[in-house]
């Protein structure tokens, strides 16, 4: 089968994604085989390439937004069937039995393993996963526009829970991109104000079309306080800011795996009257279900650019350089 994959990271620049040949993977005991028809281009992929997340294996096939049908089914496999339409995300396995697996924080598990960097993932013709950490996808989404769902839709989804927003409340997206577009939706579906501070104007334009109530700069203050903000650009500086941003009792979130260091924060001015600061690590696959459902009601429009197989330099360079309205997705079967 043909995969994409990289020796070492480097800059995205240099192209150091190469399209390879490698055996076809067969489904294990509870796992299925996935024919994969489209992945969608992460910024998680970037900072793997890149090096932000030390790479665990030589030649790994990054992806993590990959959607296909069943081929074949693994023995004492039985919730899928040979082609069924299955969505594989980043959260690839956790060990079922500690602490924070028995508690409904699987995402916290130590044991934890992800698509895309401890095991080959969706820049692939084929792909393995457990059947239980694969998700039944919407129908009324086609193959190209469900794929950021399965990352970029479900990150943004937890970090929105992080966040303990709720409908009506006033909120803050720092950043504008594959993940904002679509929690901006959520947001919008819950009648929340939504204020978008984005530095691109690509990106302002479609935050206005998609029903933001106020658009600006990220160093500019927003129009009123914020009841809860989610930080969506890799950019640390922007925390004290933010904070600062907050009405009492506010929330922050952070929704990226990668940030930038932060500068020192002041107890009185950025953190006082119960305003807190929290971060997202990876999701539950409750996350992932309730989110699929809640985008299947809305129905949620995700804005994508759709390119060929061979074109995953190009699309990490372009997301890399904000170039993207949306988020990239490979389709698999496009030379």
């Amino acid at each position: 089968m043909r995969a994409i994959v990289f020796e070492r990271p480097a800059p995205i620049e240099t192209s150091p994604l190469r399209v390879i040949e490698k055996p076809k993977p067969l489904p294990a005991a509870g796992e299925i085989s996935v024919r994969v028809r489209a992945c969608g281009v992460c910024r998680t992929d970037l900072h793997l390439v890149e090096g932000d997340l030390p790479p665990k294996h030589r030649e790994i096939v990054p992806g993590h937004e990959a959607v296909g049908v069943v081929e074949a089914v693994g023995r004492e496999s039985t919730r899928f069937a040979v082609g069924d339409r299955v969505g594989i995300a980043w959260l690839r396995q956790t060990c079922g039995i500690c602490r924070f697996c028995t508690s409904g924080r699987e995402n916290l598990c130590p044991n934890a393993r992800f698509t895309g960097w401890d095991h080959d993932g969706g820049y692939a013709e084929y792909a393995v996963i457990r059947e239980d950490f694969a998700y039944a996808l919407p129908g009324r989404i086609d193959d190209e526009h469900v794929a950021p769902l399965l990352c970029a839709g479900i990150i943004g989804f937890r970090a929105i829970r992080r966040a303990a927003i709720v409908p009506g409340a006033t909120v803050g997206l720092y950043g504008f991109g594959g993940s904002a577009h679509l929690a901006l939706q959520v947001l919008k579906h819950w009648g929340c104000r939504v204020f978008v501070m984005s530095r691109g104007g690509i990106h302002r334009e479609f935050a206005r079309k998609l029903g933001a109530d106020w658009i600006g700069d990220a160093l500019a203050p927003p129009p009123a306080p914020l009841d809860a903000a989610i930080l969506f650009a890799p950019a640390g500086d922007l925390v004290p800011h933010v904070l600062r941003s907050l009405d009492r009792g506010g929330i922050l979130s952070i929704a990226g795996i990668y940030l930038s260091a932060i500068p020192s924060l002041e107890y009185d001015r950025d953190l006082f009257d119960e305003r807190e600061l929290r971060s997202v690590t990876a999701n539950t696959r409750a996350d992932g279900e309730e989110f699929l459902r809640i985008a299947a009601e809305i129905p949620i429009e995700s804005a994508t650019v759709g390119m060929r197989f061979d074109e995953a330099n190009r699309a990490l360079a372009m997301l890399k350089h904000d170039e993207l309205r949306g988020a990239a997705v490979l389709h698999v079967d496009q030379a």
